[in-house]
């Protein structure tokens, strides 16, 4: 079973996502914020996160993918962001942290659901 960490600093956000991807084989685990998402990541190996950019708690979404992309343990996790920063300069800033993919909110389930199994499959 494949798992997916969902990093989101609004519950609603996560539970969306969440309820998106249960109609899938995954196991999904949750974290809202960077300092909760490294440890979930050490811990549990998830072969894709789904990262907010914006969330409080010291450590940021493009923080938290630039440690986990610079280490050896965490480095081979797929990452795409999910948040609200929809600009090109956003949009950069998240592939020049590391981010493999990058979809703004409000997102299109469907399109999520089409990425995650292309990624994951």
């Amino acid at each position: 079973m494949k798992k997916i960490l969902v990093v989101d600093d609004q519950l609603e956000v996560r539970a969306l996502v969440e309820a998106t991807l249960g109609i899938g084989d995954y196991q999904i685990f949750q974290a809202k914020n960077g300092k909760e998402a490294i440890e979930i990541t050490k811990a549990e190996k998830p072969h894709l996160i789904i990262m907010d950019i914006m969330m409080p708690g010291g450590m940021n979404g493009l923080e938290a993918t630039r440690i986990l992309k610079n280490d050896s343990e965490t480095k081979e996790c797929i990452i795409i962001m999910l948040t609200a920063k929809g600009q090109q300069a956003d949009r950069e800033e998240g592939f020049q942290a590391g981010a493999d993919d990058y979809f703004s909110k409000p997102f299109s389930p469907l399109e999520l659901i089409k990425k995650v199994d292309e990624v994951l499959g």
